[in-house]
């Protein structure tokens, strides 16, 4: 889509005035060298007071200062039950270095050139994009448990895939946006992702430009978009909205937790524990037999995920004996003292933390690192022993079927 007055513009772009505001929304390539080099042209040419870029604050953080991993406190990212999130990450940053590794391109040159020109021009610089943080926990919001248990595993298997990026997904990262080409491919069904991850955003990013073209002194605005989002923040800006900064706040609202996967556990707790008394009371030999079964199958599995993980052998060890009382209580998960054993067993250097990010990008560099091994130890040992819990709940429920 070309429709620019601006004779300087080449390819996907539009301009939409708002008030006295100029807004020229560019639609670029997040893996063009040609999208870097128009970005480069405008700016240089002159006329904008300020540049609007597709990035959150985290984003432009990890953009402009890629060491900022490490200043990341390991401990506290596993206490606050970011690990998995942080894992997520990683593996999002692995799969575009994977792109740049491939076919020689860096993804978000565009985006560093219109932050450097920004800067060396004395140019406003405007964050429009939502922050990733709150875009990955509505995307899951609208998921299903099983695509979310999708989605999760299906980011498991990444971590170990020696794959190369097929031409056709480069092809989509140029036609659309990096997030959603990264998460579909851990993902089943792009629909369920559209909406969370293009739509909200397009109405988030014309909320914010919005905003900025109610200040007086913004006459020109250049927004550097994806081309994918080009169409939808046009129209969002045309259509115009009564309060941006409720549209803003109402996309940045993180659902409520769903109740019923914490009812579930436990019910399962209860239904464990309840079959222990029962097994108690029909005989002391039957009632320690289903202890045995829990502690052996809960304990097996969630160290058996440790030991994958190549974990401390303490490390393992610990998974075998906490993963049977932790299962107990869904309030604490095994893989919170895994990690944490992990960490005061092997605590990660300063080199780690600086080396994150490269190592991470090949499969073998995840055990090798020991933050990222840690992380695995983690999501490793709480999978085993999620699954310890139902195989043992169905086995005990068996026994006192038979019994």
């Amino acid at each position: 889509m070309t429709n620019c007055r601006n004779s300087r513009v080449e390819g996907p772009c539009a301009q939409v005035t708002v008030g006295a505001t100029e807004i020229t929304l560019l639609g670029t390539a997040h893996v063009s060298r040609a999208s870097a080099e128009q970005v480069g042209r405008l700016i240089e040419e002159g006329g904008f007071h300020a540049v609007a870029v597709e990035l959150c604050a985290s984003r432009y953080q990890a953009l402009i200062n890629p060491d900022q991993l490490a200043r990341m406190d390991l401990g506290q990212v596993i206490r606050q039950g970011k690990a998995a999130m942080v894992a997520a990450s990683l593996a999002m940053a692995a799969y575009q270095k994977r792109i740049a590794e491939q076919f020689g391109i860096e993804p978000g040159a565009e985006q560093r050139r219109a932050i450097e020109l920004a800067k060396q021009h004395g140019l406003e610089l405007l964050l429009i994009d939502r922050d990733i943080g709150i875009t990955l926990k509505r995307t899951a919001a609208s998921l299903s448990w099983w695509k979310r248990w999708t989605l999760f595993t299906g980011l498991l298997v990444s971590l170990l895939s020696r794959e190369e990026v097929e031409e056709e997904e480069i092809e989509r990262l140029k036609e659309g946006d990096i997030l959603e080409t990264a998460f579909a491919e851990f993902a089943q069904d792009r629909q369920d992702l559209y909406r969370p991850l293009i739509e909200e955003r397009d109405s988030y990013m014309a909320a914010r430009l919005l905003q900025a073209a109610n200040k007086r002194n913004r006459k020109e605005i250049l927004a550097v978009i994806g081309a994918g989002h080009l169409k939808g923040v046009r129209a969002n800006l045309e259509q115009g909205m009564d309060d941006p900064g409720s549209r803003i706040a109402e996309l940045e609202r993180v659902p409520p937790p769903t109740p019923w996967p914490k009812r579930i556990a436990w019910l399962v707790v209860a239904l464990v524990v309840a079959g222990f008394a029962v097994g108690f009371q029909r005989s002391p030999q039957l009632g320690w037999s289903l202890v045995g079964s829990w502690v052996l199958i809960n304990g097996s599995l969630s160290a058996l995920g440790a030991l994958l993980a190549l974990g401390h052998p303490l490390t393992v060890v610990t998974a075998f004996l906490a993963a049977p009382v932790t299962s107990l209580n869904p309030t604490i998960g095994a893989g919170m003292v895994t990690a944490a054993a992990e960490l005061w067993l092997r605590k990660p250097r300063v080199r780690d933390f600086h080396r994150l990010r490269e190592e991470t990008t090949h499969w073998s560099g995840w055990w090798k690192n020991r933050v990222s091994r840690t992380l695995l130890v983690f999501l490793f040992s709480t999978l085993g022993s999620a699954v310890g819990t139902y195989v043992a709940g169905f086995l005990i429920a068996g026994k006192l079927a038979g019994g």
